[in-house]
C-alpha cells in the first residue's frame, strides 16, 4: 500500500511539473491580457482592507469607497505625471548649458574607441550616426504611436478589471462559503465542506495580508531610497535633485538592475555637471552606491524574506522567472505571485513540500494544517 502511495505521489509530481511548464507557456503567450489582469487583482487586494475600514469605521458604502480610492489614485498619478512633465521642461530649458560638457566627454570617448568625431558640429549631429542612434530614433518614432495605444489600452483594462474585481470583492467571501457548501467532502484531505470553506477563507486572508505587506514594504523602501538620494543630491549641489530621487524611487522596483541604473545615471550626470572637478563626482558615485547597495541588497531582501516567509534565493529566482515571462511587469509582480503560490501550497498536503522549499529557514510561521 505504501509503495502504491509513493507511486501515485511520484506521478503527481511529474504531472505538476508539466502543468507548471504549460502554465508558464500560457502566461507567456497571453501576456497582453494576463499582465493587466494580474496588476488589477493585486492592486485590488491592496485596496480591499482600505475599503473595509472605510465601510466599518466611516460607514462609507462599498461603491462610494471604491470611488474615493480611485479619485485619490487619479490625483496621485496626475501629480506624478505633472512632476515628470515639469522636470522634462526644465531639462530642455537648461540643456544648452550642458551641451558643451557633453560634447567634450563624447570627444574623449570617440578618441578612445576610434569613433568618427567632427568638432564643427553639435553633439546631436555627432551622435546621430554613431552607436545606432539614428536607427534607434527612427524605430522609436515608428513604434511610438503603437506603443502609446498599447499602454493606453493596458491602463483602461487595468482600470476596468480593478473596478469590477473590487465590486466583486464585496461578496467574494459569501460566494466562497456557498461554493464550498456545494462541494462534496473529501475523505482523505478535507472531511467536511465547512473545513474546505475554512481552508479557502484562510488562503484568501493570507494572500491579502502578505501581498499588502509586500507592496507596502516595497513602496516605503523605494520612498526611503528616493528620499536619501534627494538629500544627497541637495548636499552635493547636484542639479535636478527631484528627478534623481524620482528615478531612484521608480528603479528600486526593479531589483538589482534598477539600483545599478540609478547609480550609473546619477554618476554620469555628476561627471557632466562637475567636470573637470573630480571630488564631487567621486562622492556622488560612492554615496549613491552605498545607499542603493545597503537598502536594495542588504535591508530589502531581509525585510521581504522575513515578512513573506520566502528565502532570499527564491525571491531572486522568482524575479528572474517572472521577468522572463512578463518583462518589467514580471519584475514588479514576481514576488507577490510567488507569495500566492506559496500560500496555496501551504494549504494542501501534497504541495506542502513545495511550500517548504519556497519558504525561509527556519520557517517564519507554523503550518496551519
Amino acid at each position: 500500500m505504501d509503495g502504491q502511495k509513493r507511486y501515485i505521489h511520484g506521478i503527481f509530481i511529474i504531472l505538476l511539473f508539466f502543468a507548471f511548464v504549460l502554465l508558464a507557456a500560457i502566461l507567456k503567450l497571453t501576456a497582453s491580457v494576463t499582465i493587466p489582469l494580474a496588476i488589477a487583482v493585486l492592486v485590488s487586494l491592496v485596496f480591499e482592507p482600505v475599503l473595509y475600514k472605510l465601510k466599518n469605521k466611516l460607514h462609507i458604502p462599498w461603491g462610494a469607497g471604491i470611488a474615493v480610492v480611485f479619485i485619490i489614485v487619479f490625483f496621485v498619478l496626475f501629480a506624478v505625471v505633472s512632476l515628470i512633465g515639469a522636470s522634462c521642461r526644465t531639462i530642455l530649458t537648461v540643456y544648452p548649458k550642458y551641451e558643451a560638457k557633453f560634447l567634450i566627454l563624447y570627444q574623449k570617448i570617440a578618441h578612445l574607441f576610434s569613433l568618427p568625431f567632427n568638432e564643427d558640429t553639435s553633439l546631436f549631429e555627432n551622435l546621430w550616426g554613431q552607436l545606432g542612434v539614428r536607427n534607434f530614433i527612427q524605430d522609436f518614432a515608428l513604434s511610438f504611436s503603437g506603443k502609446l495605444i498599447t499602454y493606453t489600452k493596458d491602463f483602461v483594462m487595468i482600470f476596468l478589471f480593478a473596478l469590477f474585481f473590487l465590486l466583486e470583492l464585496k461578496y467574494i467571501r459569501q460566494k466562497i462559503d456557498y461554493a464550498a457548501s456545494l462541494t462534496p467532502a473529501d475523505s482523505d484531505t478535507v472531511k467536511s465542506p465547512s473545513e474546505k470553506k475554512q481552508r479557502i477563507s484562510t488562503i484568501i486572508k493570507d494572500v491579502i495580508e502578505q501581498v499588502t505587506s509586500y507592496i507596502s514594504v516595497k513602496f516605503f523602501i523605494s520612498l526611503l531610497t528616493g528620499s536619501l538620494v534627494f538629500i544627497t543630491a541637495l548636499i552635493l549641489k547636484l542639479d535636478f535633485a527631484i528627478i534623481w530621487a524620482f528615478l531612484a524611487f521608480v528603479l528600486n522596483f526593479i531589483p538589482n538592475f534598477g539600483s545599478i541604473l540609478s547609480v550609473l545615471g546619477t554618476s554620469v550626470f555628476a561627471l557632466v555637471q562637475f567636470w573637470p572637478h573630480p571630488l564631487q563626482v567621486i562622492l556622488t558615485a560612492i554615496i549613491m552606491t552605498l545607499i542603493n547597495f545597503l537598502i536594495g541588497n542588504v535591508a530589502e531582501p531581509r525585510i521581504q524574506g522575513k515578512n513573506l516567509g520566502l528565502s532570499p534565493f527564491v525571491i531572486i529566482a522568482s524575479l528572474s522567472l517572472w521577468g522572463w515571462l512578463w518583462g518589467f511587469a514580471g519584475l514588479v509582480l514576481g514576488v507577490p505571485m510567488t507569495v500566492i503560490m506559496k500560500i496555496v501550497c501551504e494549504n494542501f498536503s501534497l504541495l506542502k513540500p513545495v511550500a517548504a522549499i519556497l519558504g525561509d529557514w527556519p520557517p517564519a510561521s507554523k503550518n496551519k494544517n
